[in-house]
């Protein structure tokens, strides 16, 4: 897939840089700036880094979002596949990787998704069967380090889906709590250190320090860095079915 716009290394003029790409930018070091929003909810984390994505590419206005959502029918509980189809809505190119082509059974057994699979999986599964004709790109496949980079450094993001149970924050002052992705004063009962979904958007790389940069919209005052070790660890935890979304910048 051809992507659009190329970021340039060190000392090119900033008018050649990609959409929303830093003045920092090098050949081994991006850092995008992609607006932070906080989600509001334990649930709506993928609705959050959906809303980064568009209003960084100048597509967010919060009625037509909020349209988008009641067309798609989407409710508490959102799936990478909801995404990729709120993507295509708001005519943005993207591109849904995933390892498994709708709705691994043996997920019905992980707390994470017991309370709604019975109701979700008929739902997922005809959203990834109708995907093709509905104009959603799909893929079977495994994405690599390299292809993130890539991606990034032609001004593209990507969202993943991590277990944040492993995810760490190398820039956060402690480590937060793996399910207490809730707006600030509410408290979190979670007691299960069980796999936890949850929705970031990737945004930079540094290759000498072997680090990607995200935005966690479990916050609205930080860009979040960790290691690509430590990254790979939780997007390929068994309940994610490494699900990354490509996002293109528009031409």
């Amino acid at each position: 897939m051809k992507n659009p716009g190329h970021s340039d290394p060190e000392g090119s003029k900033a008018a050649s840089r990609p959409p929303g790409a830093s003045a920092t930018d090098r050949s081994d070091h991006v850092q995008l700036k992609v607006p932070l929003i906080q989600q509001s909810y334990h649930w709506d984390c993928g609705l959050a880094c959906a809303r980064m994505v568009l209003q960084y590419q100048n597509l967010l206005h919060e009625n037509e979002f909020q349209n988008a959502m009641h067309k798609l029918q989407l409710t508490k509980s959102i799936w990478t596949i909801d995404l990729a189809y709120l993507m295509h809505h708001f005519g943005v190119q993207h591109l849904f990787c995933t390892q498994t082509l709708g709705v691994d059974k043996g997920y019905k057994n992980q707390s994470f998704y017991r309370k709604h699979f019975d109701a979700e999986e008929n739902r997922v599964n005809q959203l990834f069967a109708q995907a093709k004709s509905s104009g959603v790109n799909v893929e079977k496949r495994t994405v690599t380090i390299q292809e993130l980079q890539e991606h990034l450094s032609q001004g593209n993001v990507a969202i993943v889906l991590v277990n944040a149970v492993l995810l760490l924050c190398d820039l956060c002052p402690r480590r937060v709590k793996y399910c207490c992705f809730l707006p600030i004063g509410q408290k979190c009962f979670c007691r299960s250190s069980d796999y936890q979904g949850h929705f970031i958007v990737l945004c930079g790389y540094n290759k000498s320090s072997g680090s990607l940069l995200y935005n966690n919209p479990g916050y609205a005052d930080r860009l979040c860095q960790t290691s690509i070790t430590n990254f790979e660890e939780s997007r390929s935890s068994y309940g994610t079915d490494e699900d990354i979304l490509f996002v293109y910048v528009n031409s």
